[in-house]
């Protein structure tokens, strides 16, 4: 069958990707908090030879994609995945998939990297699902300063500092790789774990009121002043404008 853009976008929007060259796609399965368990594991297995080339290729989001699903089984593979616990998805302008290092089991990790990771993801890639922001943006949980996840290079970056008082967290925002690299801006301080949440939840809202649509949340840092940026995060004035600023539409750039 012959595909149109629209076919191609709609199931981007359900996390099935075009294979270059043909009419077949790979299907995005993403994890809670970057861990599968076996059954989700077997699942995936069945669903490759079911449905695939039989192929299972992980991304550097930790998540993986089975290669190969021609575009009229695509609803049928989703509905077989989605039954056996399985969620396709991880494209588009909103939260992406949740990367963390091994630092759960990590000689080198100071926390359960893992299970913060898991709560983000619940939180901010399933809870703000429906969530259109101006880009993407990715969040990185790392264990120590070896900063295997590359923490600084994301969105949203977290990495933990061992301190006379225990384990604290360096935050990284704005970082991007790619085409545009940009080294994440740390936080001036180090914060305790509590406080990760609702800065993660202000960096979202201060990027979805201010950034233009199309622009990652390091450029919109860059263009209004770092400053301005870390001003929006003291207080809760971004918390208490939450409905006001998930209802507004978003910025458009302005034409020159």
């Amino acid at each position: 069958m012959a595909l149109t853009q629209a076919d191609i976008a709609r199931v981007k929007g359900m996390g099935f990707l075009r294979n270059r060259g043909t009419e077949r796609f790979s299907g995005r399965v993403v994890p809670a908090g970057t861990v599968f368990t076996p059954r989700e594991l077997a699942a995936v297995a069945e669903l490759a030879e079911n449905f695939g080339s039989g192929k299972v290729v992980p991304t550097v989001r930790m998540t993986l994609e089975v290669v190969g699903i021609p575009y009229e089984r695509i609803d049928e593979a989703a509905a077989f995945g989605r039954e056996r616990g399985l969620r396709f998805g991880g494209t588009g302008a909103k939260v992406r998939p949740v990367t963390a290092c091994k630092g759960t089991t990590c000689v080198f990790g100071m926390y359960d990297t893992q299970a913060v990771a898991r709560d983000i993801h619940e939180k901010y890639y399933l809870g703000w699902d429906g969530v259109v922001l101006p880009h993407k943006f990715k969040i990185a949980v790392g264990g120590c300063p070896n900063s295997c996840v590359k923490p600084s290079l994301n969105d949203f970056g977290v990495e933990g500092r061992r301190t006379p008082e225990g384990v604290r967290f360096q935050v990284y925002f704005g970082g991007a790789w790619g085409r545009a690299a940009r080294m994440g801006t740390p936080y001036p301080w180090l914060v305790e774990e509590e406080q990760l949440f609702p800065l993660l939840e202000k960096a979202l809202l201060w990027f979805r009121e201010y950034a233009y649509q199309r622009e990652r949340l390091g450029a919109a840092m860059d263009r209004l002043g770092t400053e301005v940026f870390l001003a929006g995060l003291e207080g809760d004035g971004l918390l208490e404008r939450r409905e006001a600023i998930l209802s507004a539409g978003l910025r458009q750039r302005p034409v020159n």
